[in-house]
């Protein structure tokens, strides 16, 4: 018998290919701010406390802010601050982004620690949407505004594309109620517990749809938080199932079925792929 010991990886590590992630991205990328945009706090505190990409995703959250905005606000020259702010929640919302990251396949990019990627930290929506914000933050220190804008605006716009609906009503359980009717989903039921004393009492809901928790949220009275986990329920179901998806720079038809493959050495850039729409196949026991 061999005395040569054998061992198991229990997780996959990075993808080191990360130019079959910038050719999805669709704008270059300086080299080192992409792996500065990839390097999880995990995964640095484990190697020495090196540099994480928060300071990325900081920058990030306000670029993709101020495009959105100014996105919104354009389109959109009749509505009022309310009506725009409410869109604008939902389309930089985490599992918008999240659905972001998983259209490109971005959780196998993400450097991160060992424990954190045992726990299924590549397809945790706060680490997909985080990363994504950092990657915003990457191109518009490499490329300035007006490209990375390009880049905003083609990966959320199938979000921004219903901005009319998410707009129909200031108030998120009825926006909710109006989404799952159009997707042939049950009404939304809420849950609502709470903790504290009574003067100082926080409320926590969760929004329930075809018997499925869809979000989650927060307040100081059973209606706020009714309200914030309708809005968290509304981009989850918005990102699950809303119409279109990415057009990908470059990618053939012969790609679609297969993002993983490696970009071609001449490929041209244009919107020739268009990724499906993130689904659900998990049954409600799930």
């Amino acid at each position: 018998m061999s005395s040569r010991r054998k061992t198991k990886r229990n997780t996959p590590p990075a993808r080191e290919d990360v130019d079959t992630l910038v050719f999805r991205w669709g704008e270059r990328i300086d080299a080192d701010l992409l792996d500065l945009a990839l390097t999880h706090r995990s995964w640095a505190h484990e190697h020495g406390g090196l540099p994480t990409n928060e300071r990325l995703e900081f920058l990030g959250d306000s670029v993709l802010g101020i495009i959105v905005t100014e996105n919104l606000y354009n389109a959109h020259p009749d509505l009022p601050e309310g009506q725009l702010a409410k869109m604008r929640a939902a389309t930089v919302s985490e599992p918008a982004l999240a659905a972001v990251a998983r259209d490109l396949g971005l959780g196998e990019f993400i450097k991160l620690g060992r424990g954190e990627a045992l726990s299924g930290g590549r397809d945790k929506d706060s680490i997909l949407s985080d990363t994504v914000e950092a990657l915003i933050g990457a191109t518009y220190l490499t490329t300035g505004l007006e490209p990375v804008r390009v880049v905003v605006e083609r990966l959320v716009s199938r979000f921004l594309d219903d901005a009319s609906m998410r707009g129909a009503s200031l108030d998120w359980k009825t926006s909710l109620q109006e989404l799952t009717a159009i997707h042939g989903l049950s009404n939304p039921d809420y849950e609502v517990t709470s903790t504290g004393p009574d003067h100082r009492r926080v409320f926590t809901a969760r929004a329930l749809v075809d018997g499925r928790v869809c979000g989650e949220g927060t307040g100081t009275s059973k209606k706020i938080a009714e309200h914030a986990a309708a809005e968290s329920a509304y981009a989850t179901i918005l990102a699950a199932r809303g119409d279109g998806g990415l057009s990908l720079p470059g990618v053939n038809e012969a790609l679609r079925a297969d993002l993983g493959a490696a970009p071609a050495p001449n490929a041209p850039a244009g919107t020739a792929a268009v990724v499906g729409p993130v689904t659900s196949d998990k049954s409600p026991s799930d």
